[in-house]
């Protein structure tokens, strides 16, 4: 009990210390990109520059605004202020990336021509043209994000089914339902699945965005329970329906969509094959209680029936090749949801989207049906995945 307290206490002093450290870089990539905004206007707002800076900070401030102020109070107002800071995120990243690439050539450009020294800037036309670019990017990527397409993977897992040659599978991960990922964007969704009449369904984590009584509020339950498939709906919770801080009400709220939540558990459908579903590895930071190994997981089921793991971090995929997982399905990643995270994300996982193998284990990870932060997508999609999987001896 002393180790588990003391392994508690390491996490959150190691929480607080990230939070610190990512608020400071954020202030101070607000405080950069603020400064040479108004020094290229300076001219039109110095008179003013008390409510350009108060103006500013409130913009800047209304992504924490936000998620203090649900604790207290939620509604519309409060609903506004939270897409306005998630906005404000994004702005500000490609503000920060534009006007830092700009010093930066500006610095190197006057090594091999001086004259460029002598040249205003920050100069008016070009906080015009960088305002003009963000909002471009903003406003694409917004509608990006609106159009979700369809990937279809062909799988082919060499077990036998019992009589079951071909399973269709529809995928869908990080749908963050909420203020963004609204009534609306569900209804497309779930029609969009029923569409594809798949056999089974799985929803492979983050499909609520921390907020649980916004979820059920919103009546998001009823609209779930309106997906149709053969074998039913299987879902695994995700790192936001941990961070949330309801994880035991998000799994009430989707088991009374009529959602079969596996947390740390195997089920076998129809005599036919297997649905493992591993509780998020973020689990034992948040409550407490670590998750099970893999092999624990699995090691008393019939290995020689398929295996389908819905796993929603894609991390440590060789445990997959390791425990005799055929299939493992994963999200998370969002495919860094905007450029250049987009690269990042790549570094970062060993498969950041699409799918590879290890060994006979095949992974298929999705780019996520909604957004999280900023609600843009450049440079990625969001996506329903449609799986055929044959089986073969």
């Amino acid at each position: 009990m002393a180790d588990t307290g003391n392994n508690n206490r390491k996490t959150k002093t190691l929480f607080l210390l990230i939070l610190v450290i990512v608020i400071s870089i954020y202030a101070a990539g607000n405080y950069y990109v603020g400064l040479r905004f108004f020094q290229s206007i300076q001219s039109l707002v110095e008179p003013y520059s008390l409510f350009y800076w108060s103006s500013y900070a409130l913009f800047a401030t209304a992504l924490f605004a936000a998620r203090l102020g649900k604790r207290f109070h939620t509604g519309y107002v409060n609903d506004l202020v939270a897409i306005t800071g998630d906005y404000w995120l994004g702005a500000i990243y490609y503000s920060l990336l534009i006007w830092a690439g700009s010093d930066i050539i500006r610095f190197l450009a006057g090594f091999i021509f001086p004259a460029v020294r002598i040249i205003k800037y920050p100069s008016f036309y070009w906080g015009i043209i960088v305002l003009f670019l963000v909002s471009l990017l903003l406003l694409y990527g917004t509608w990006n994000a609106h159009r979700p397409r369809v990937v279809h993977y062909d799988i082919t897992i060499k077990k036998a089914a019992h009589n079951l040659p071909e399973l269709h599978a529809v995928m869908v991960s990080d749908i963050h339902l909420g203020v963004v990922v609204d009534n609306s964007r569900l209804d497309v969704m779930v029609d969009k699945i029923n569409e594809l009449d798949p056999d089974i369904v799985f929803l492979v984590g983050d499909t609520i965005d921390e907020d649980v009584k916004l979820f059920a509020n919103n009546k998001m339950p009823e609209i779930l329970k309106k997906l149709q498939s053969k074998y039913g709906v299987y879902a695994v919770l995700g790192n936001h329906e941990y961070i949330g801080g309801n994880s035991e009400m998000a799994v009430e709220y989707l088991q009374q969509a009529g959602i079969n939540v596996l947390v740390d558990k195997c089920i076998k459908v129809n005599n036919q094959f297997y649905v493992a579903g591993r509780d998020d590895r973020i689990a034992g930071n948040m409550t407490g209680k670590t998750r099970l190994e893999l092999s624990r997981l699995v090691d008393s089921i019939d290995h020689s029936l398929p295996i389908i793991l819905l796993d929603h971090q894609p991390v440590n995929l060789e445990e997959g090749k390791l425990n005799g997982i055929d299939l493992q399905l994963s999200g998370h990643t969002h495919n860094g949801q905007f450029f250049p995270n987009t690269l990042i994300s790549r570094c970062v996982f060993e498969n950041s989207w699409g799918y590879s193998r290890k060994g006979e284990c095949q992974v298929v990870v999705s780019a996520g049906f909604g957004t999280w932060g900023p609600p843009i997508r450049i440079g990625s999609n969001s996506e329903i995945i449609d799986l055929t999987i044959s089986f073969t001896r």
